[in-house]
C-alpha cells in the first residue's frame, strides 16, 4: 500500500535551500505533500517539486492569534488526509506541526532540530522559547538533529531523551551538492575583478544572515585587528542584513574600507566560495553550520566558534581552526594564522574538500533520509 507523507516548513527558503532533493526522492516511493508558507499558486511546478503543495501561514515570530489559527488549519489538514508520517523543520513549523499531529493522531511525528533560538537567550525569553522546545518534543515520536553535538545539546539540556534522537549520516539536513560547489578559477577571477580584489589578496568570506547571533561584528573587529598588520586582506560579507549591522560594520572597520565589500543576495553562493580564501562563521549558536560544509566543498578551509553545531563541521587543525565564541582576540589570532601561511591554507582546504566529498555529499544525506522512512515505514 502506498504511505501518504506530509513534510512541514514555515518558509520558502527552507525547501529550496535544504529540502529540495530529499522531497524530489521520497516522492519516487511515497505520496507526498508539501506544507508551507508560500503566496507563490505554483509554488511545486516553479521549484521542480513533483508534489502537492498545501500553503499554510505558519509565521516565523510568535504571533498567538496567528499561531492558533495555523494550528487549527493543521489539525484539520492532518484529519481530513490522514497521512501516516508528518515531518516537521524549523522551530515554529516543528512546534505547531507535532501538537497538531498528535491531536489529529498521526502515528509517526518526526521534527529535525536544526538549532535553538534560545541557546542564546537569558532569563524569561530563555524559559519561554525552551519550554516551547519540550512541548514540541512531547508531542513528537521522532526527533532528529543535525549534528551529533547538538544531539547531546539537546539531552544535556533535559530538552530530550537520547532514546528519542537520531542524526542522519555524519550529520547536515541536506549536505552539499558536490558538482556545484567546487573549486573553479575562473569564477575565482571573474567575482575577484568585479568587487576589485587583485588575484593575490587574501579574501576573508562570510556568507549568512547579518545578526548578532552570527557573530558579525566580532567578525568586523577582528578584520579590523588583522588589517593593520596585513595590506592585502579583504573581507567580503554576503547576505541580509538582518540586523541592521552593515552600518556598524563600517563603522568598526572604517580604517580599511577599501577592503571591505558587501553582496545583499546571492543566489549563485557557490561563486561566493570559489571566490574566497579563508571562510569564517563566528556563530554564537548552528544546528550545523552547512555553509561551512559548501565552502570546503569549494576547497575553502573555515574559521569557526567552538560551539554545538560548528565543531562538527570543523576539524580543528586539520580542516580549519575553531576559536572561543565572543573572542575577537582568539578570532583575530585564527585569521592572522591562516592568512600568513598559504600553505596552511591549502592543506586545510584540500582535507576539508576531501571531507565534504566523503562524508557529506547530497546523495548519502537524501539516502539516509529515505532509508530511515523505509525503518519506519
Amino acid at each position: 500500500m502506498i504511505k501518504y507523507i506530509c513534510i512541514v516548513v514555515a518558509s520558502e527558503m527552507t525547501v529550496k535551500a535544504f529540502l529540495k532533493e530529499q522531497i524530489i526522492a521520497l516522492s519516487r516511493q511515497y505520496d507526498v505533500t508539501l506544507i508551507v508558507n508560500t503566496r507563490q499558486t505554483d509554488f511545486a511546478g516553479k521549484n521542480g517539486l513533483p508534489v502537492k503543495v498545501i500553503p499554510v501561514a505558519i509565521e516565523r515570530a510568535i504571533n498567538p492569534l496567528a499561531d492558533v489559527r495555523a494550528l487549527y488549519r493543521l489539525v484539520c489538514i492532518f484529519r481530513q488526509h490522514h497521512f501516516d508520517l508528518i515531518h516537521s523543520v524549523t522551530p515554529k513549523a516543528g512546534l505547531l506541526a507535532m501538537l497538531a499531529g498528535k491531536m489529529a493522531a498521526v502515528r509517526f511525528r518526526i521534527h529535525t532540530f536544526t538549532g535553538q533560538v534560545w541557546a542564546t537567550r537569558h532569563g524569561f525569553s530563555r524559559m519561554v522559547l525552551k519550554t516551547m522546545d519540550r512541548l514540541l518534543v512531547s508531542s513528537a515520536t521522532h526527533l532528529l538533529a543535525d549534528s551529533f553535538s547538538q544531539k547531546q545539546f539537546l539531552i544535556d539540556q533535559g530538552v530530550a531523551a537520547e532514546e528519542k534522537l537520531s542524526v542522519l549520516a555524519d550529520g547536515s539536513i541536506s549536505g552539499v551538492d558536490i558538482d556545484r560547489f567546487r573549486p573553479d578559477a575562473v569564477v575565482r577571477s571573474e567575482v575577484r575583478r568585479e568587487l576589485g580584489i587583485s588575484d593575490d589578496a587574501v579574501l576573508l568570506l562570510f556568507l549568512g544572515r547579518l545578526n548578532c547571533d552570527k557573530g558579525v561584528l566580532d567578525l568586523a573587529a577582528a578584520f579590523a585587528n588583522v588589517a593593520a598588520q596585513s595590506a592585502h586582506l579583504h573581507l567580503l560579507l554576503v547576505g541580509p542584513d538582518e540586523g541592521g549591522l552593515k552600518d556598524e560594520v563600517k563603522a568598526i572597520a572604517a580604517t580599511f574600507t577599501n577592503c571591505l565589500h558587501f553582496i545583499n543576495y546571492t543566489d549563485r553562493p557557490e561563486s561566493c566560495f570559489a571566490a574566497a580564501d579563508i571562510f569564517c562563521l563566528p556563530s554564537y549558536r548552528e544546528g550545523f553550520g552547512s555553509v561551512i560544509i559548501e565552502a570546503a566543498a569549494c576547497g575553502v578551509p573555515a574559521i569557526g566558534s567552538r560551539i554545538y553545531g560548528v565543531s562538527d563541521a570543523i576539524r580543528d587543525g586539520e580542516t580549519g581552526l575553531l576559536f572561543e565564541a565572543g573572542s575577537v582576540d582568539e578570532l583575530s589570532g585564527a585569521i592572522e594564522r591562516m592568512a600568513s601561511d598559504p600553505g596552511q591554507r591549502r592543506a586545510m582546504g584540500e582535507a576539508a574538500l576531501q571531507r565534504a566529498r566523503s562524508h557529506f555529499p547530497t546523495k548519502r544525506l537524501v539516502q539516509a533520509w529515505l532509508d530511515y522512512y523505509d525503518g519506519l515505514l
